[in-house]
Order: structure tokens, then sequence, then C-alpha cells
């Protein structure tokens, strides 16, 4: 295999919202930039489809009540993955800053030249998220990101840090289209590969790509990061989303209408009839509304817009677009569905790998010379920007003040990297990515899934040690690309033993972590819950916010 050496000061790995936000700040300060991404940079990430939403607090449409603001998103979206207010001060600080700069730089945050503030809000409280464009978001920050001088790889997988003692200096990874490593000498690394959303199998069997969140987020930046020595914090806490079947296409607040059941109820008592301020609470507050009633005998649960006016549907169908709707918009179309006259089903979709890498409100995490951003850290589009934004200059600051380190004692980590990818492609047998993928997502579903309990986890997790050791001695891959696809199965494979161990470790029910053998929610336990890799032993705690 080839071998290229590439120098930075600051190494962006991922192309998403938060890495193209870092790459832009730290460029325009001054200092080299590499943003790498495995897939394609125009394609990766949350964003990639485009986004409706931005949280964002305006002083002149909020006033000075700060703390309304950040206690109505630790009631709705926040909460669930159990943020500390201190990062959403820092939010909420910085994130009109940023909607001013992607309004100039040609991303609509204004509609109709007014701020817009809908959904993923209660009536009579505080609107916290501002409506806009963001169809074309990505192709604006890419062009942001190379006018610079920022470079962009494309089809670069990074599998692991690089540390010189206590200090990050650089990375190591594979080129996903050619048969090259690729070995990174940089000052600062920014982690922005976003969440894990492969973990659980996918809402359709057997299209295991099908989330809407992208398949291609399997959790390296988690995985490469605990290797290294960072905290990771919540991983047991997994997420679930609210939305049309099988589409897979989140945005529940884009939708103007009614859940309602098989027989026209209201679902909820929030919204009981269509407005285009707060489409429909009950997406927001109970996204397994739709398979308890299923449960219950009771399902299944539609999405009734058949009494919207033809203002509001035109004012949804403007913002579907935005969101990323398109194709099955067009689908519906072609199959002669209208959301005027027929209600659509809508589903809770499968569990998806939580939790996150620890990081500040500076976006620096526990490891000297590494910063995180986005899903990586603190997620949703706004936070990406706002903290992707703000990683980026300290970053860029703190490259400025170092010497770029030489690469002596990591090479050890290139060494086992370069060992590993000589295994799998050398085998001539052997599982490929596709069923070691999900042998993990069934293990996964299985056993640590919607409902847990200590001896079943147990056992679970001595499963999924068995498939991990397995894979690792037998997954095999014919070219670079599904090289890749093994890398990231490795990745998740690590990930998902975290899990388990973390859920182990929780020993309460709180959210979607549901223990019946615990289940009241211990109030001590509101705590950032730590696993973190100390001298390769899993050492275990719990840190206040």
């Amino acid at each position: 295999m080839q071998e290229e050496r590439i120098q930075t000061d600051v190494l962006c790995i991922g192309g998403g919202i938060a890495g193209l936000m870092a790459a832009i700040r730290a460029a325009e300060l001054g200092v080299k930039v590499v943003v790498v991404e495995k897939g394609n940079v125009l394609y990766s990430g949350c964003g990639r489809m485009g986004n409706d939403h931005f949280e964002t607090y305006i002083p002149k449409v909020h006033g000075k009540d700060k703390d309304a603001w950040i206690e109505e998103l630790l009631r709705t979206a926040k909460g669930e993955i159990l943020i500390g207010k201190n990062l959403l001060r820092a939010q909420f600080q910085k994130a009109y800053d940023i909607v001013k700069l992607w309004h100039k730089w040609g991303i609509p945050m204004k509609y109709k030249r007014k701020w817009e503030f809908a959904g993923h809000s209660f009536p009579g409280r505080p609107m916290t998220h501002i409506k806009y464009e963001g169809r074309f978001q990505k192709k604006v920050l890419i062009r942001q990101a190379k006018k610079r001088g920022a470079t962009i790889l494309n089809r670069v997988m990074v599998y692991d840090l690089l540390k010189e003692g206590k200090k990050l200096v650089g990375a190591v990874g594979i080129h996903t289209r050619e048969d090259k490593l690729l070995i990174f000498n940089a000052k600062a690394v920014l982690l922005g590969t976003g969440k894990c959303s492969r973990l659980y199998p996918s809402l359709t069997p057997g299209w295991m790509f099908n989330d809407g969140h992208g398949g291609t987020q399997t959790g390296d930046g988690r995985a490469m990061a605990y290797r290294a020595g960072a905290e990771l914090q919540n991983l047991e806490m997994p997420q679930r989303h609210i939305g049309p079947k099988y589409f897979a296409r989140f945005g529940q607040a884009t939708w103007i209408g009614v859940v309602r059941d098989w027989d026209g109820k209201p679902a909820g008592n929030f919204v009981t009839k269509p407005d285009r301020r707060y489409g429909d609470m009950i997406c927001e507050v109970n996204k397994l509304a739709p398979e308890t009633y299923t449960q219950q005998g009771k399902g299944p649960l539609y999405m009734d817009c058949t009494e919207i006016t033809p203002e509001d549907h035109d004012y949804m169908m403007h913002w579907m677009k935005n969101e990323g709707y398109p194709a099955m918009t067009q689908y519906m179309e072609q199959e002669g569905i209208d959301f005027r006259k027929h209600p659509i089903e809508f589903s809770t979709y499968p569990l998806r790998g939580g939790g996150l890498i620890v990081a500040n409100e500076n976006a620096k995490t526990s490891l000297q010379g590494l910063y995180a951003a986005g899903d990586e850290a603190f997620g949703d589009i706004s936070a990406a920007a706002t903290f992707g934004y703000v990683g980026g200059e300290n970053a860029a600051g703190y490259a400025e003040g170092i010497k770029l380190t030489q690469i002596k004692k990591s090479n050890l980590t290139i060494k086992k990297v370069k060992r590993l990818i000589d295994d799998i492609r050398g085998r001539e047998n052997g599982p490929e990515w596709e069923e070691t993928t999900i042998a993990l997502q069934q293990t996964m579903l299985d056993y640590v899934g919607k409902v847990r309990n200590e001896s079943l986890m147990k056992q679970g997790l001595a499963h999924l040690r068995f498939i991990r050791k397995k894979a690792e001695e037998t997954i095999m891959a014919k070219n670079s690309h599904e090289l890749g696809r093994s890398l990231e199965v490795l990745n998740m494979l690590e990930i998902g033993e975290l899990t388990f161990l973390m859920a182990l470790n929780r020993k309460e029910t709180r959210g979607l972590h549901v223990r019946p053998d615990y289940p009241y929610t211990n109030p001590t336990l509101n705590q950032a819950h730590i696993i973190q890799n100390v001298k390769g032993k899993n050492v275990l705690g719990w840190k206040t916010y």
C-alpha cells in the first residue's frame, strides 16, 4: 500500500456542518487547514439534504430573559440527551452571530425578510427555532471554506489519532478509492464525524443505510477518541425520532397537521387543529407514541393535514423542500398521494446510538490539541455550526502557539493500523462487512435495545465480544472501499461494547434507557456519565454538569 504524509496546522475530520464551520474559522485566522471526509463533503453529515430549523436566541425577539430560552430547550429536544446549561448558554451567546454570518454568505435565514419562528415549541412558551432555507447550505459552506484556503480531501477515512505523550499530533487513515495510507501530522485536530447511526438495525430491515442522519455515521470519531484516551459521555442513552413510515426523514416540525388515531381522534392535547407555528408537539414530546399505540392495539397513527388552508399547504411544501423531503414528496406525487386529502402514517423510528465526546464550551476535549463539535459532541445544526466555528477558532489559536511535533512514538500506532489493514486485505476467506454489521445490529437490538436488564445485557456483552474478536481475526475486504466499510464495523463494535458497559453501570430508568430491574429515575444520577480508556482499561465515573 502506498503511503503519503500530509502536514497541516488544523485537521478537521468530518466534512459536515461542524467540520466545515471549523475549517472556515480556522482558515480565516490564517492557519493551514485540511478537511478530510470519508465520503463526499457535499453529501456528508445530517445537513447534507437540507434543513429548515435553527436554534437561536435573538434579543429583539426573546427579550432579556435568556434563562427562559435555555429552560425551554431542556424541556424539549435537549433534555433527553442530558446536556448541561453551560453548553446551552455558550450556544445561544454565539448562535445569533452564526445566523447573521450564514445569511450574509447566501443561506436565507429569514422568511419573507422577517425572522420566522415555528416548530419545536409549546403554545405560550418561548419559540426557540427560526425557519431558514437550508437546502443548499453545504454548497455555501464548502465555497466559503475553499475561499479561505482550506483544503478538502474526499474519500479519506481516518481510523486512529496520533499522540506524542499527552498531546495530539495528527491522525492516520486510508483513501477509500485508492490503495493509499495517509498520515496526517497536525498541531490540532477537530472531530466532527457525527453520530453512530448504524449501531442498531435500520427502519427497513436489510437496508442498513436508510437513516435520515446518514448511514455513514458510524461513530468513527467516538471510537478513535476513546482509543486515544478522551472522555466519552452517556453512550447508553439512545435516541429515536418519529416521522413518515419507511421514509426515514425526520423534520417532524415541518409538517402542519394533527397526529390522529384510526378513528380520527388527536393523539395529543397540545395541537388539536393545524397550526403552522407549532406543528404537532406530540411528535416532539412523545416520539414513542406510534409504537405505543400499536402495542396497545390502537394504532396506527397518522399525520393528518387534510384541514390545512391552501396557504399553509404551500408554506409546508416550501419547508419540506428545504428540510430534504423532495424524494418523498416526488414519490407521493407520482402515486397520487395528496397531503390535503390523504393522512400519512407516522411511525417511531428505530434506536440510534447515543452519547458524545466530552467537550467544553470552547469545543475542547480532555486531550490536549483535540476538539470536537456537531453531533460528535453536542448536536443539531445550530450547535454544529456554533461549536464548529468556536472549535475552529480555538484550534487555530492553539496551533499558532506551538510548533509542529514530529511523529515518533505514535509510529507504533501507524504500524498497528498498517498491520490491521494488511490482515483485512490479505484474507481470501471470511465474513465481509455487511454480515458483520448485521450481527452487530441484531445483538444491540436484542440485548441492549428498548428494554434492558442486568442478566440480559451481561449475556449480550459476552456475545458482542465474541463477534468483535471474530471480526478482528477474520473480516475481509476485496478492495479499498470494502476496507473502509470493514474499519467502520470495527469502530461500531467498539462503541457497541462501550454502550453495554455504560448501560450496565446506569442502574436506573431514564428516557429511552429502560431498565425494569431499576424502574425509577435516580435524581442523583442526573450527571454526565463518563467512560475513558486509561492505559487499556475502561474507567467509568460521574461528573456534575
